[in-house]
């Protein structure tokens, strides 16, 4: 069935599937960048896993680093491989949604970090005395 201007019917009255993208979507959602993906998550889960399990490292503050910096790595593989998220994709707005969230999530963190550490820090001190007559 051909359109109106006498080329092939696309669906869309004439219009691509591209999306004005030049036909192209700018998302290439395939089975291998999905296992890809998913090999790399393994991966990047079965690390952390093994490091803790056999307690491969002797300092539990270079554990915690590592598994962060794993954590982090593990969130960036999902974002590209599951999420389809780039620069480019959807004219950068993708992008500034991941920067807002990024700087909700570290303010949030960092002042909950803040107000434990300090209601840890003016708490009143309580003896081993006072601890048997409590309530």
């Amino acid at each position: 069935m051909n359109d109106s201007a006498g080329g092939p019917a696309t669906g869309h009255a004439g219009h691509d599937d591209g999306h004005g993208h030049g036909g192209k979507s700018p998302v290439h959602a395939t089975l291998k960048g999905y296992l890809t993906g998913f090999v790399l998550s393994i991966i990047l889960t079965a690390i952390p896993f093994w490091l803790v399990m056999t307690k491969a490292m002797g300092s539990s503050t270079a554990l915690g680093i590592v598994l962060l910096l794993l954590g982090a790595v593990q969130i960036v593989v999902h974002m590209i491989y599951f999420l389809h998220m780039n620069a480019k994709s959807e004219a950068g707005w993708t992008m500034l949604a991941l920067i807002f969230t990024l700087v909700l999530v570290f303010i949030t963190l960092s002042g909950s970090l803040w107000v434990m550490y300090h209601l840890n820090e003016n708490m009143m001190p309580v003896t081993p005395q006072q601890m048997r007559n409590m309530p």
